[in-house]
């Protein structure tokens, strides 16, 4: 998003306000330039290799923006059987999606395993039950590299009391169970955490997954999973993508040359390809005073954007309405009878009531965390693609509310004889 003529336009030439107006606030606005310009940046920087990006689509599952990624070229990671089927409906192929779960029932692995998708197994339970039952069907493992990484200890997915992957120790049960079992390992999969920085992480765990994989003899791929950093401030640090194709690139022909064969190499993106895309407007209903702090409260809250509340994110806050005006510091506050905080003494153009309100990085983990709390409706969604805004999800009203709940018939008649 970039001021032109005194407004802010996003690519293509759409103007911000004219979202706002036309489909109200607040409302999530995704630009699918940027989703391309990091899908390609991505592709770029791992040249040479045979490479597969699947998206994490845990991220943003609008149906719109599934279709737009697979036609890209990328496939898909899930992490629910929900998820799996948001992305057949999309029209990714079974075997384009890699279905990731954690700690699920194994009447869900079946399921996955009915709808033909390839299947990440990430505890020794599940790999017993799954090589008695289907040997045959190929799988791909999870193995924790105790790595620790990733900007929060939420996010931080591969240290040593993780949940998640079969810890790099336990690969010599694996080894058994699979020689037990006769099943066909395919893959090996790490994810060692979100926002990561330092390229050396990847190349430890690539070393720990190399390793492992020397004792796998039908493998046709590894997944490094993925946790890129975006920046999130005007002088924010990122991931240097290049810098880390250039590294593993290299290093991943020489293993193929020891493997004896070339495999797949895949990342599994979700917040580096949609994150910068996201943009949420909401309008400023009061601007409020109090001894020591100006708050201006907007017509959201936890119940949109959780992740300034859940992971103490950063959210750059910009006044769509006054783009030249002069800055002053606001502490900017949501609707909801809880505190919920988006940003704290931050210096915006100066705000008054009315005015509409933008926060960048609003991507990732943004709509898909929302929800109902305070019985608010979730917000509207749009896409600006090829120069044009495209409503891609109404604004939820009171009947969804209501929606699936159902009525007892004897409240009703009690409420009628009152």
């Amino acid at each position: 998003m970039e001021i032109k003529n005194g407004q802010y336009v996003l690519n293509g030439g759409v103007n911000a306000l004219d979202i706002a107006d036309e489909y109200g606030c607040p409302v999530y606005v995704y630009d699918f330039e940027i989703i391309q310009r990091q899908y390609d940046r991505l592709v770029d920087a791992f040249k040479g290799i045979d490479l597969k990006i699947n998206y994490a689509c845990k991220a943003l599952t609008n149906i719109n923006i599934l279709k737009l990624i697979k036609k890209m070229g990328a496939g898909l990671d899930a992490v629910s059987i929900q998820e799996v089927r948001l992305g057949l409906h999309a029209g990714f192929l079974p075997d384009e999606i890699l279905y990731t779960p954690n700690c699920v029932s194994f009447e869900e692995i079946e399921e996955a395993v009915s709808l033909g998708v390839k299947l990440n197994i990430d505890n020794i339970s599940i790999l017993e039950q799954f090589g008695q039952v289907y040997p045959d069907y190929p799988i791909c493992v999870r193995v924790n590299p105790h790595i620790m990484a990733g900007g929060n200890s939420k996010i931080s997915t591969g240290h040593i009391d993780s949940k998640f992957g079969i810890s790099m120790y336990q690969l010599p049960l694996v080894e058994r169970i699979v020689q037990a079992t006769g099943m066909i390992v395919e893959g090996l999969h790490m994810h060692t955490g979100s926002e990561i920085l330092d390229s050396e992480v990847f190349l430890n765990g690539a070393e720990i997954l190399f390793n492992a994989a020397k004792s796998f003899d039908q493998l046709t791929y590894l997944d490094f999973g993925s946790g890129f950093k975006v920046p999130y401030k005007d002088d924010g640090i990122e991931t240097d993508i290049e810098d880390l194709g250039k590294k593993i690139t290299k290093r991943f022909r020489q293993f193929c040359t020891e493997y004896g064969r070339d495999l797949t190499l895949k990342f599994e993106p979700g917040k580096y390809l949609v994150s910068e895309a996201g943009y949420f407007l909401v309008k400023t209903n009061v601007v409020k005073q109090t001894t020591s702090t100006v708050f201006a409260g907007v017509d959201s809250g936890l119940n949109h954007l959780i992740r300034p509340m859940f992971y103490d994110a950063y959210h750059k806050v910009i006044n769509l309405s006054k783009p030249d005006a002069k800055s002053r510091i606001y502490t900017v506050v949501g609707y909801i009878c809880e505190t919920d905080t988006f940003g704290i003494n931050r210096k915006i153009s100066e705000i008054q009531e009315g005015d509409i309100l933008c926060f960048k990085n609003a991507g990732a983990y943004c709509y898909q965390m929302s929800s109902n709390y305070n019985s608010r409706f979730r917000p509207a969604e749009v896409l600006v693609y090829q120069g044009k805004a495209h409503l891609i999800r109404q604004r939820e009203t009171f009947e969804d509310l209501l929606k699936n709940q159902i009525e007892l018939e004897v409240l009703r008649a009690e409420s009628v004889k009152v």
